[in-house]
């Protein structure tokens, strides 16, 4: 996307302006790259215009791709030559070239986020670098996309209860608890159905110390080359399964099935009602793949299966996607602009691109903030989003009610301020985005009275959600306003996150 005189935001490829249109028609291609598989999901979007920016009013799918076993070199390193004409394969198929696609998002996991994976991937992508928002999840982001991809998060708000989804993969089982549209409790394990993989004669070819471990406490060992008996893989899945049930029952965790665990454990403050399954596993779970892929799949599948049925007070439920709910789709890029009593300082760290978005759920509203309890929100939500490692710039979201008193200003500003303190003390610009008329006080505030030194840019008159990325423009000298494209990632049937005045984010 490229910028034109007087801040209008054009889409390069055909010089649309979206402030001139009520309805834009885009093509998308969602790219899904893990450590397992690997698959793509092209779209058209229809947007419409709703006051100043703009909503997926229509998605249509235009191409669901196959799902590709991740191809991999003999170091263990993605084979790039055969990924990359898989994707060159997919776009064939669907008549459409890379020039023609007009956003998109890059989701890459596992493995495939390792330094030199990420950049063989980046460079297959090249030529669309500039259209694509790429993510690389961690497992608690990870967690994240799959419970809103499956459509989990929107039916805990139609079914008005508490949904679990359960995220079996090949590595990992990520497990999400929704309530009100929202993630309110997660975690993951290194469970998953190739943690042991087989050639066509039922030898190992692929181990994962998970396996290991649980081979060994059930009394035999794996290694690369055995052929294990049928009653071995049996109990190998049946432990697997008594160690996710460990975790989504809340029972007490033995020590082997803590040392699973890659995310704190469940807090269990939101007993489910109805548990949703995705991933490749879900896939057999529901009937929908009867193909063996050489590994646990099948098995872990029935065994799961058996066990959430038997879940008393729990109801097993087919969400809207399976094995493509982490994200398959894409962008949706909308335009605000900003209001114009706003602080950039310096204004040369502007422009900004692709920057993440937490939206902690800040109560801004009482008469006296709690500035401790502003720093541990905001530091939750940062951790929930993987971003807690001082690497990745991120946007602060925020509903700033009330009088703007010294003492409420100070205590909001100060509650920031530890919240990021490791972004800060890594150097990155701290950049807060409002709903309300305040952010020049805001911005103010923290370079007079905390004295900060690293960049600020606060910018107010947007909305915006977790999950949710932002390019801010340089600023309009005509208004003292700055540009704001906001690219939501959009999952299936989302259509219920509506109800609570929360932006969709659906593929």
């Amino acid at each position: 996307m490229t910028s034109e005189a007087g801040g209008r935001i054009f889409f390069s490829n055909i010089k649309r302006s979206m402030e001139e249109e009520d309805e834009i028609v885009l093509v998308s291609v969602g790219v899904d790259i893990g450590s397992s598989t690997s698959h793509l999901v092209f779209s058209r979007l229809v947007m419409e215009r709703l006051d100043n920016r703009y909503i997926v009013s229509e998605r249509v799918v235009l191409h669901e791709s196959d799902v590709l076993l991740t191809p991999y070199a003999e170091n263990q390193s993605i084979d790039g030559e055969k990924l990359g004409a898989f994707i060159a394969e997919q776009y064939a198929s669907v008549g459409i070239t890379p020039e023609k696609i007009d956003t998109g998002a890059l989701i890459l996991t596992g493995v495939a986020v390792r330094r030199t994976n990420a950049r063989l991937i980046g460079e297959l992508f090249a030529k669309e670098a500039g259209k694509f928002v790429s993510v690389s999840a961690g497992d608690a982001l990870e967690t994240t996309l799959a419970a809103f991809g499956s459509g989990a998060a929107a039916m805990s708000i139609e079914e008005q209860t508490s949904v679990m989804n359960i995220d079996i993969g090949g590595g990992t089982t990520k497990i999400a608890i929704c309530s009100q549209g929202a993630v309110v409790d997660l975690t993951a394990l290194d469970v998953g159905a190739r943690i042991l993989s087989f050639d066509e004669d039922g030898r190992v070819i692929r181990i994962e110390e998970a396996a290991k471990q649980i081979a060994h406490e059930l009394g035999f060992e794996l290694a690369l080359g055995d052929r294990p008996t049928a009653q071995q893989l049996q109990s190998l899945v049946a432990s697997m399964a008594d160690r996710i049930m460990q975790v989504i029952e809340g029972q007490a965790l033995i020590p082997s099935t803590a040392a699973l665990l890659r995310l704190d454990p469940l807090l269990h403050t939101h007993r489910p009602s109805i548990v949703t399954f995705s991933g490749g596993v879900s896939e057999y779970i529901y009937e929908r793949e009867t193909a063996n892929f050489n590994d646990l799949g099948p098995l872990l599948a029935q065994v799961m299966r058996e066990r959430v049925k038997a879940w008393s007070g729990v109801k097993l439920v087919t969400p809207a996607q399976g094995i493509r709910a982490t994200v398959v789709g894409a962008s949706q890029y909308t335009v605000q602009v900003s209001g114009s009593t706003i602080i950039v300082e310096p204004k040369e760290t502007l422009p900004l691109r692709n920057i993440p978005v937490i939206a902690p759920q800040l109560d801004l509203s009482h008469e006296e903030l709690d500035s401790s309890q502003i720093a541990t929100l905001i530091e939750q939500s940062l951790k929930r989003m993987d971003f807690q490692d001082a690497q990745t710039q991120v946007a602060l979201c925020y509903r700033f009610e009330g009088s703007a008193t010294f003492q409420r200003l100070d205590a909001f500003c100060k509650g920031v301020h530890r919240g990021f303190k490791s972004l800060i003390d890594a150097g990155l610009p701290l950049v807060l985005i409002g709903e309300a008329d305040c952010a020049g006080v805001i911005g103010i505030h923290f370079l007079e009275e905390l004295k900060m030194t690293t960049p600020v840019i606060s910018v107010d008159g947007i909305t915006l959600s977790e999950l949710d990325f932002v390019d801010i423009g340089s600023m309009l000298e005509t208004s003292g306003a700055v540009p704001v494209v906001i690219k939501s990632l959009v999952f299936p049937h989302s259509g219920g996150l509506g109800k609570t005045g929360l932006k969709s984010a659906a593929v």
